[in-house]
C-alpha cells in the first residue's frame, strides 16, 4: 500500500496524480493511503469545501480508472459515495485512536460508541484500532500522554467499527508483548456476511456479532463510554444442532482504563445456540469472542462450558 501524504496542496497532487497511480500500476501497488494534514492549499479553501469535495471525488474516479483502492484520511465524511466507487474501501473522516491521548482537546470515552451511528452510517472507518501500549512515553519519550482505554476495548473495535481494511496500529514491539492478545487481531475476519446488532445505546454501550464473510466463524464485540457493565450475551445467532468453541477476551476484575489498562482474562468455552454469556466490561474497556464451529471428534480438554 503507497501512501500519498499531500500536506493539503492538492493542487500540486492533482498535478502529480496520474503519474503516481502509473508507478503504484507499474509495481503492483493495489491501494493508497491519502493525506490531507494541515490547511488547504490554495489558501481560502477549506477540507469540506466544495472545491476539495470535488477534488476528494476526482481522485476515487482516477483511482478507479487505475484499479487502485482508495483510503482516504482528513477528507470529507463520506455519505455513502463507496457504493457508487467500491475502490473507496475507507476514510478517516472523524478523530481517531491518536486523539484519545490530547487530554481536554481530545476524544472522551465515549466516543467509540457514538461513532457507529453517526459517522459509520456514511461508510467504512479507517479508526487505527490495535493500540495494546497506553503510556505513549514507551514509545516516544517526549510524549507523556496517555490513552485511556483497556485492551480487550481496542480488540473489540475490530468488530464494533467496520472497514474491511483494518489496521494493527501499535509497534510490534508492544505485540510481543501480548502474544496471546494479538491472536485476535490475527483471526479476525475484515469483512462480513451477517451482522446483528444486540444492543445499543449512544455513548453508552454497543455490541455486535458478526459472521465472517464465506465462513462459519463468528466474532462478538463490545464496548463500554463512561461506566462499568455487565453484558448479558445470547448466542441464539448460532446455527442449531452445531457446537463451536468460542475464546473470550475480556477485561479482568481489577482492569481500569486509566490505572490497569492492560490487564485481561482470556477464556475458552464450549458453546451452542442455548448458551448464554455473562460478563463484566470496564468503563472505556470491551470484550471480544471469536467463535468457530468445532471440528468432528475434536478435544474439549481444557474448555468450559456455557
Amino acid at each position: 500500500m503507497m501512501h500519498h501524504e499531500t500536506s493539503a496542496a492538492i493542487r500540486n497532487y492533482e498535478r502529480h496524480m496520474e503519474a503516481a497511480y502509473d508507478l503504484m500500476n507499474q509495481y503492483g501497488y493495489t491501494a493508497v493511503k491519502s493525506g490531507y494534514v494541515g490547511d488547504i492549499l490554495p489558501r481560502g479553501q477549506h477540507h469540506y469545501s466544495q472545491w476539495a469535495v470535488n477534488h476528494y471525488l476526482y481522485a476515487v474516479k482516477q483511482a478507479a480508472k487505475h484499479k487502485i483502492m482508495v483510503n482516504a484520511h482528513e477528507a470529507v465524511r463520506p455519505t455513502g459515495l463507496c457504493r457508487t466507487y467500491p475502490n473507496l474501501i475507507g476514510n478517516e473522516a472523524a478523530r481517531g485512536t491518536e486523539y484519545h491521548h490530547q487530554g481536554a482537546s481530545g476524544i472522551r470515552h465515549y466516543h467509540t460508541c457514538i461513532l457507529p451511528f453517526t459517522r459509520l452510517i456514511g461508510g467504512p472507518m479507517d479508526y487505527t484500532p490495535g493500540i495494546f501500549e497506553m503510556d505513549l512515553s514507551k514509545t516516544n519519550p517526549n510524549n507523556h500522554g496517555k490513552a485511556e482505554f483497556t485492551i480487550c476495548n481496542q480488540l473489540a473495535l475490530y468488530v464494533t467499527m467496520y472497514s474491511p481494511l483494518q489496521m494493527a496500529a501499535d509497534v510490534i514491539e508492544h505485540y510481543r508483548r501480548f502474544p496471546d492478545a494479538f491472536q485476535f487481531i490475527k483471526d479476525v475476519a475484515i469483512d462480513w456476511e451477517k451482522s446483528l446488532y444486540l444492543e445499543a445505546e449512544p455513548g453508552d454501550y454497543l455490541t455486535i456479532a458478526r459472521q465472517a464473510k464465506g465462513s462459519s466463524d463468528w466474532f462478538v464485540g463490545s464496548i463500554s463510554g463512561l461506566s462499568d457493565r455487565t453484558v448479558k450475551l445470547n448466542f441464539d445467532f448460532l446455527e442449531k444442532g452445531k457446537k463451536y468453541i468460542a475464546t473470550v477476551y475480556a477485561d479482568a476484575k481489577d482492569a481500569n482504563c486509566v490505572t490497569n489498562p492492560q490487564a485481561y482474562t482470556i477464556t475458552r468455552y464450549i458453546v451452542t445456540n442455548k448458551s448464554k454469556l455473562s460478563q463484566k466490561v470496564v468503563e472505556s474497556g470491551g470484550m471480544a469472542i471469536s467463535i468457530r464451529e468445532m471440528a468432528p471428534g475434536e478435544s474439549t480438554k481444557g474448555l468450559k462450558r456455557l
